[in-house]
């Protein structure tokens, strides 16, 4: 089936596991800005939906316009890399996953997990699926977000949803003595998941920061489709 194909191919199938990224509670994608920690986390999302799960992306930087044109440019990508699809076919599994993808627009000052709380008992309240996994993109992790965590933290457990964030670091800093990044360290504790994206070369090099056993992995990414050399 050209869903499972896809499953298959997608970046996050080999490096982080995609049978339990909707089951942590949080997971991170980190690099500096412009490397692809947008472009990774479309890809996590794109395997539930693959999944018939329906997820939400919350963007507190670009529009809603933008992201969709990411997903879109994403699926596509993952349909090229597995050689002839019929169009027609591809297009049609396009809308239907298309349809479980749920987006919201915010600013930072403007974001209140409430809003999400909210939203999120709006399902339960028409007896509607929940989401499986809910992106954050564009929180500060330079900034002390221990209280925002928190209440998302109680969102995960009371909707039963994996939260993915984007997480951004900056080039001149130095890792922390066990290899992570200063905005991971002073929150790895709460995170099950994290993946560090690093240019090298004409390449990203992906470093698992936490997946249970794996951790530590490191795997050479193409730029422009984030798939694994």
């Amino acid at each position: 089936m050209l869903k499972q194909d896809l499953i298959n191919r997608s970046p996050v199938c080999k490096i982080l596991n995609p049978d339990t990224i909707s089951q942590v509670k949080f997971g991170a994608v980190l690099s500096r800005a412009g490397v692809g920690k947008t472009q990774f986390l479309v890809q996590i999302a794109l395997t539930r939906l693959l999944n018939n799960e329906k997820t939400i992306h919350v963007s507190l930087s670009d529009s809603m316009e933008k992201i969709n044109l990411r997903y879109m440019d994403s699926f596509n990508k993952l349909v090229d890399s597995i050689g002839y699809v019929d169009p027609q076919k591809a297009k049609r599994l396009w809308e239907d996953i298309n349809r479980l993808k749920l987006g919201i627009a915010y600013n930072e000052a403007s974001f209140d997990p409430k809003k999400i709380t909210d939203y999120l008992n709006s399902f339960k309240k028409n007896s509607n699926e929940l989401p499986s996994i809910l992106v954050i993109d564009g929180l500060n992790f330079d900034n002390d977000l221990s209280d925002l965590l928190a209440q998302l933290e109680k969102i995960s457990d009371t909707f039963n949803i994996s939260i993915w964030f984007s997480m951004k670091t900056h080039r001149e800093e130095s890792l922390c003595a066990d290899g992570y990044p200063k905005q991971f360290e002073n929150v790895k504790d709460r995170f099950e998941k994290a993946l560090f994206l690093n240019p090298k070369d004409d390449k990203i090099e992906a470093m698992v920061l936490k997946n249970g056993e794996d951790a530590d992995r490191k795997y050479l990414l193409d730029p422009a489709t984030m798939m694994p050399e």
